[in-house]
């Protein structure tokens, strides 16, 4: 048993002479012992009201009745749940992932429109317990955002969110238009795996420009008064990456040279993976024609994934992080296209 071998590792001594190591059999012993002890949970608790169910009915008792209809209801929607996880088997699925938003055309109103987005997907990683860590940010000229930088650490960040890469628009009547008229705006986010120095990708000092700027966010008086801020291109395949959220510009590039690693890996992965190539072309222009989800504020409220037909009228919600139903229904949608 896999768990077992885990175990006996992580009671060597030796594991900890190789701290990247450790942390991985640690990492992998903690979700196996986890889904262990879910289906455990599930096993015990479908026994359980099996046989709630059969007294309350025997007894002719109408809410013990209900009360385990209900938690047999619960019970099934978390093992679809899990089943659906069982699914992010990916290469990188179960790896924390990077997160960019960038606004597309339309000045403040698409500003506006990507830092809710921002706002959306760390209130999503915020309920799943995630740690959020942002990297670099650049500021709207009067509101908003018109880029910004995330990492998202937890169990399967990048499995859940790589099919969030694309075109989002949104339909509205901006706070910022004085005679309330109706606005569409566009934002882009691209999602890109964290990776560990297990993975060699290879970078020569030929194919990278490196430029250093002042941070445009918020970060101290140091950090907006110092070039401390990276930005790396990588010139053969037009990839940009910037860092900022340090005050050491030595700490910045190293950040931002992992990042550039991670994207290139993330690019190589979406050329072999045929099921997820369209959302990265998707990326290419941040306009009509390239959206996969709608959000429409005025003047009916829906929120409308234009790849899995999956919408739902509650649009404050999924503003709020309730993304879930939108991430099941694009996981399941990739494993009908790989069968």
């Amino acid at each position: 048993m896999r768990l077992d071998e885990l175990n006996a590792a992580a009671e060597d001594p030796d594991l900890w002479n190789d701290p990247d190591a450790a942390q991985k059999v640690m990492r992998e012993r903690t979700q196996l012992d986890d889904a262990i002890s879910i289906i455990d949970d599930m096993d015990s608790g479908l026994v359980e009201n099996q046989e709630l169910l059969e007294m309350a009915e025997s007894e002719d008792d109408s809410e013990m009745i209900a009360e385990a209809e209900s938690a047999l209801i619960a019970l099934r929607d978390i093992g679809a749940k899990k089943q659906l996880e069982s699914l992010l088997s990916g290469e990188a699925d179960a790896n924390d992932t990077y997160l960019e938003v960038h606004a597309g055309a339309g000045g403040t109103e698409s500003q506006d429109w990507a830092e809710i987005l921002l706002r959306m997907y760390t209130r999503w990683a915020d309920a799943r317990g995630h740690k959020i860590e942002l990297l670099e940010e650049s500021l709207g000229e009067e509101a908003g955002l018109k880029s910004a930088t995330i990492r998202i650490s937890g169990l399967n960040a990048y499995g859940w969110l790589k099919t969030e890469a694309g075109v989002h628009r949104l339909v509205r009547i901006p706070p910022f238009d004085s005679q309330s008229r109706r606005h569409t705006s566009f934002a882009s986010i691209d999602i890109y795996p964290v990776i560990d120095d297990t993975i060699e990708i290879e970078i020569e000092d030929k194919d990278i420009r490196i430029d250093t700027y002042r941070a445009s966010g918020a970060g101290g008086q140091h950090v907006n008064r110092t070039d401390s801020a990276v930005r790396i291109t990588h010139e053969p395949t037009g990839i940009v990456v910037q860092c900022q959220n340090d005050r050491s510009q030595h700490k910045n590039r190293a950040a931002a040279m992992k990042m550039l690693r991670a994207r290139l890996y993330e690019r190589e992965l979406k050329i072999r993976e045929d099921a997820t190539k369209a959302a990265h072309e998707a990326k290419s222009d941040i306009g009509w024609g390239h959206q996969i989800r709608s959000y429409v504020l005025h003047p009916y409220q829906m929120v409308k994934d234009l790849r899995t037909d999956y919408e739902t009228g509650s649009a404050q919600n999924v503003l709020d992080g309730d993304l879930d139903g939108f991430l099941e229904a694009a996981l399941a949608a990739m494993a009908d296209q790989t069968k």
